[in-house]
């Protein structure tokens, strides 16, 4: 906590005001003033970085009136009120319900500085406390979302808990199936910006005229079939974040209207000459080395330096196989798996293959397997990986592998009733790849018995 404390001091007497601030800045201490507890109240939040000094008898609102209602939104906050000598029955009734502190006119100087201080240092140690506790949530959070002990993953915790309090771009790296956008959402979760809105969209999933209204939005009358005006992605996100998938499959007109945005944040909807302001926090997401992509002509050099305010890596799975196990099994525990271990022979070849598809390929496998168990408790047979043995395996499980998908095709085929198209559908396959493991293990004879 770096922000420094200071004092917001509620008078409407101008030279008691001003007496009370000379008072407290000749001692170094920050001070702010408002002339009303309307004014006041505008300043104030929950985790306001200083103290209040009111006055009882304000215009409209009083003090006890004011004290009240910003207890109720932070019930630690130090009030200390200013009294009149009329007012003393009243200060002690508002101490009673909360207030830090009274000062009765009038009062010497050092008095008010001795009590500003204590309050003060009472409200620093509340916000480190506060501190330290969110802190603690945020590492709860990230624990039970990016799961893994390994310390690729750690580090990558660590960055986004440093992140959490800053308003930066960020850059994600990593593999398809690495969960790029959990962290992007988790990035969010954690920032000042987590109630606004997280607006997610696939820079590669629709063609450009499309991706130009879905950012920018329109008018009425932009282009054929613009009835109305559409708030575009970028604009829906603003006080949020905007994550950007996919970046390196944004067409390069497209390049450069977001570097535009991202420098001036401002934008233009199609069909407007008229410029709107937006506050968001972008994050974009890429599988591919987007400088080696700029050398090629494919991306904006430009634009790739605006994005790297903050790059972050995410390992690929393969990277870290002592995380395979408490991943498999979060997995089952979703699908309501009460199993507490694998088979360890399931283990070992989870550990071994490579997965292409990383962290989203094997939660594909686990749903799979569960599928196939259908209430059973899971066997190494229920477990199947797409992908080809890799060289690291030896000829013994090869073939261990062959015979887990000779069970498993079974399996599938006959709880889908001799239907291969369905059991094609249970394995997670095509039906021209099953066709294509029947023949290679051998199993055309079995059907034609």
């Amino acid at each position: 906590m770096t922000e420094a404390l200071k004092v917001l001091i509620i008078e409407d007497d101008p030279d008691v005001a001003l007496g009370c601030e000379q008072a407290l800045l000749l001692e170094g201490i920050a001070t702010e003033c408002a002339g009303s507890a309307e004014q006041a109240r505008k300043k104030l939040g929950r985790d306001f970085h200083g103290i209040v000094v009111s006055d009882i008898r304000l215009p409209k609102m009083d003090g006890m009136a004011f004290l009240r209602e910003t207890l109720a939104v932070d019930p630690e906050l130090p009030v200390v009120l200013i009294t009149g000598h009329g007012d003393v029955t009243m200060a002690v009734q508002a101490m009673k319900d909360g207030a830090y502190d009274f000062i009765q006119k009038p009062f010497p100087p050092e008095y008010l500085v001795e009590v500003v201080r204590r309050a003060l240092e009472k409200r620093r140690l509340v916000l480190a406390v506060r501190e330290l506790r969110r802190q603690l949530e945020q590492r709860d959070l990230l624990e039970s979302r990016l799961i893994g002990r390994a310390p690729g993953m750690q580090q990558l915790r660590d960055r986004l808990t440093g992140l959490a309090g800053s308003a930066a771009d960020v850059l994600i790296y990593g593999e398809t199936g690495t969960g790029k956008e959990l962290v992007a959402r988790c990035l969010h979760d954690l920032s000042a910006r987590r109630h606004g809105n997280f607006v997610a969209i696939n820079c590669g999933g629709m063609a450009e005229t499309l991706l130009d209204s879905e950012l920018f939005g329109h008018e009425p009358g932009a282009f054929t079939g613009a009835q109305k005006r559409r708030i575009g992605k970028i604009e829906h996100a603003s006080g949020g974040t905007l994550f950007l998938d996919e970046i390196e499959s944004m067409p390069m007109t497209m390049q450069i209207k977001l570097l535009r945005v991202l420098q001036e944040r401002t934008l233009e909807r199609l069909g407007s000459n008229t410029q709107v302001s937006i506050d968001c926090r972008v994050i974009a997401a890429t599988k591919e080395d987007l400088l080696d992509l700029a050398a090629r002509g494919g991306f904006r050099n430009d634009l790739y330096y605006r994005l790297l305010v903050f790059p972050i890596d995410v390992p690929p799975l393969r990277e870290r196989p002592d995380d395979i196990e408490p991943l498999a099994l979060h997995f089952l525990g979703r699908l309501g798996r009460r199993e507490h271990a694998l088979p360890a022979v399931t283990l070992r070849r989870l550990r071994v293959h490579t997965w292409p598809g990383n962290v989203r390929e094997l939660r594909n496998v686990i749903e799979r397997a569960h599928i196939l168990a259908s209430g059973e408790i899971l066997r190494d047979d229920h477990v199947v990986l797409d992908a080809a043995p890799t060289a690291r395996q030896s000829v013994g499980a090869d073939l261990n592998l062959d015979e887990n998908a000779r069970g498993l095709i079974r399996t599938a085929i006959a709880r889908a009733g001799g239907n291969k198209a369905l059991a094609a559908r249970m394995l997670g396959i095509t039906r021209r790849t099953l066709y294509s493991r029947i023949k290679l293990l051998g199993l055309e004879a079995e059907d034609a018995s």
